[in-house]
């Protein structure tokens, strides 16, 4: 059973919304939680040599971001091609 335009569009936008709200909450919780609110108590685990906390605060939130990229634009594309709006 196809759907009709509008409600295509509204389920598109739906599945685009909550990947975003997704990736912000992940976002979130790498960067403020761990680098900030959780860095004593992650500060008794090392990595590389360095305090978990403070490597998450430096270092860990970036490489997390990075990687959200990466999985929004291939989850984003996925969606996409499931609602057929994707480029050609």
């Amino acid at each position: 059973m196809a759907m009709e335009p509008s409600e295509k569009m509204k389920a598109y936008w739906q599945a685009n919304i909550r990947l975003l709200i997704t990736c912000l909450v992940i976002w979130f919780v790498v960067s403020f939680g761990f680098g900030i609110l959780l860095v004593d108590l992650l500060n008794h685990l090392h990595l590389g040599g360095y305090p978990l906390g403070f490597w998450f605060a430096q270092q860990g939130s970036i490489y997390a971001f990075i990687a959200i990229i990466f999985f929004y634009t291939w989850k984003m594309n996925r969606i996409d091609i499931e609602f057929d709006v994707h480029e050609r």
